[in-house]
């Protein structure tokens, strides 16, 4: 029999990474967390990461430079970033946005190790 663990998460008692993001509920191979009224800046240095991500945008605008394109997402706009894509945010205005990362993001360091801002995830 595999993992029958139930989770709940509530955004308000979550706890934060160093980077501002919330941690939300969290298994074995995926986990999620919010960043939430990121504010508008320049994007920090590209970085690719050891884990994939997807995401969906709730409010708010940003640019995503993956690889040398630039996507532009706003609210209900969803993305991928795959394992080891060499990307980077700018956000736009004031932007809420949900991810999964897989394996999770929070586990090994692999969040923290990198500057801080939603850019790095």
């Amino acid at each position: 029999m595999g993992d029958t663990s139930v989770k709940k998460v509530e955004a308000r008692h979550s706890p934060r990474g160093e980077m501002g993001q919330k941690y939300l509920a969290s298994g074995i191979r995926v986990s999620m967390r919010l960043w939430e009224e990121e504010q508008p800046a320049e994007p920090p240095p590209p970085v690719a990461r050891d884990y994939e991500t997807v995401g969906y945008v709730v409010k708010g605008r940003a640019e995503l430079h993956l690889e040398g394109q630039i996507l532009l997402l706003g609210p209900g706009d969803s993305w991928l970033v795959p394992r080891g894509a060499s990307h980077t945010y700018k956000i736009l205005e004031p932007f809420t946005a949900v991810e999964a990362t897989s394996p999770p993001a929070s586990v090994h360091g692999r969040d923290e190790n990198a500057p801080k801002g939603p850019a790095q995830a």
